[in-house]
């Protein structure tokens, strides 16, 4: 008698379901933009977020006494954890790395409303509680979920096109050489910022820090920096070293 009573009223539960999730979109689409405002993949997340609010339906219990939209938003920010986690990464980066572009994707957007513009780097670090450098890379990680083809176009041509070089071998390692004597003429501290701005990747501000410097402190020896090597480079002749190399006894 149970299952039969249960078979009539399952197309009315079926309705009510559909009907409450309907009414409730909003909730769903709430939530995906707080993963991903904008972007590739913000049209495969608010998908996953109608998928979150239909289980959210499904699974409601409305004698524990709770509302549906604070049983909701948990069931349906778990289900794209779990997107994002499992499915979306094509090159997956650390754990601690996606789930600081996940906070960043939710306070990005308050931020810009608050500030009146984008926030850097440096002020969500400091509004997460997080070293700029983390922030720095978590962003970046970004490419990680969807990486550009090389066949896709830029500027009219495929990627795959810039990557080609146009100098031989020896022309190539014949600059090699002259940049690394320059460099080595550099003094250490010339050298560590040379480092941390183009190797590392660190913003002037974030070197200033680390260094005790301020930011123009440091674009300003940078700029001498680049200065010496570029008189170094069009100004020195040959070495031995290059010369060794042309000659094949190095």
């Amino acid at each position: 008698m149970q299952s039969t009573a249960a078979a009539q009223h399952a197309p009315l539960k079926a309705a009510l379901q559909d009907d409450i999730t309907l009414r409730h979109l909003d909730i769903a689409e709430s939530v995906a933009r707080s993963f991903a405002a904008a972007g590739p993949e913000a049209a495969d997340i608010r998908q996953v977020a109608y998928l979150g609010l239909v289980k959210a339906v499904q699974r409601f219990d409305p004698a524990r006494g709770i509302a549906f939209a604070s049983f909701a938003v948990p069931t349906i920010s778990g289900e794209i954890k779990r997107y994002l986690r499992d499915s979306c990464w094509v090159v997956r980066p650390p754990r601690e790395v996606q789930d600081l572009r996940t906070e960043i994707a939710r306070t990005a957007p308050a931020m810009a409303q608050r500030l009146g513009r984008e926030a850097t780097a440096r002020e969500l670090g400091l509004e997460l509680g997080r070293p700029e450098h983390k922030v720095l890379e978590a962003q970046a990680a970004a490419t990680s979920l969807r990486p550009v083809s090389l066949d896709a176009p830029s500027e009219g041509h495929p990627w795959a096109d810039t990557l080609a070089s146009g100098f031989g071998g020896v022309e190539r390692s014949d600059d090699m050489l002259s940049l690394r004597g320059a460099v080595n003429d550099l003094g250490d501290g010339e050298k560590e910022l040379l480092y941390r701005r183009y190797f590392m990747e660190q913003t002037q501000q974030g070197i200033g820090d680390e260094l005790g410097m301020s930011q123009m402190q440091v674009s300003r020896a940078l700029a001498r920096i680049l200065v010496k090597l570029q008189k170094r480079l069009l100004g020195a002749p040959a070495t031995a070293e290059r010369q060794a190399v042309r000659s094949g006894t190095a």
